[in-house]
């Protein structure tokens, strides 16, 4: 049984690409569009994370706040960011502790492969902290258009 909209998101505090503490309360009375990646620097995630800084403005302008959450550490986020000029924080969640919250550690397969993974779900949380949105099915190229509703 996971997470549903309309109940409380979990809190959370991790660490962001530069060791700062982000918690869940950081937000309160602000959109949050929570993002969880298997890995940085992988296509999948790269374009994902791109899709997002291109529309960055936008979602900013209809109040969202951004964060990325993988299981990768700190120094690999700010690499990643660096690289690919990521204007919002990664949390690093080397513990486990924010995927087992949010239910989004699972069986996986990939070529045939099964094993245990980040499955890509983002969650969009009113100011309230309410799970409004989860989306499972991200379309990496339009991720941004999926969150603000234009599936084109």
């Amino acid at each position: 049984m996971g997470l549903e909209v309309g109940q409380p998101a979990p809190t959370f505090s991790a660490k962001d690409q530069d060791g700062k503490e982000v918690k869940l309360s950081d937000f309160k009375g602000k959109k949050l569009i929570l993002y969880f990646y298997p890995k940085d620097n992988t296509p999948t995630c790269t374009t994902q994370a791109c899709n997002l800084r291109d529309n960055y403005k936008l979602l900013l302008k209809k109040g969202y706040k951004v964060l990325g959450v993988s299981n990768d550490d700190e120094k690999s986020h700010l690499k990643f960011i660096k690289k690919y000029d990521l204007p919002f924080p990664l949390l690093a969640d080397t513990d486990h502790k924010m995927v087992e919250d949010y239910q989004v550690w699972g069986e996986k397969n990939t070529f045939g492969r099964t094993y245990m993974g980040v499955l890509r779900t983002t969650f969009v949380i009113n100011e309230e902290g309410i799970i409004e949105e989860i989306i499972q099915k991200v379309e990496s190229k339009n991720h941004a258009g999926q969150i603000l509703g234009n599936t084109d």
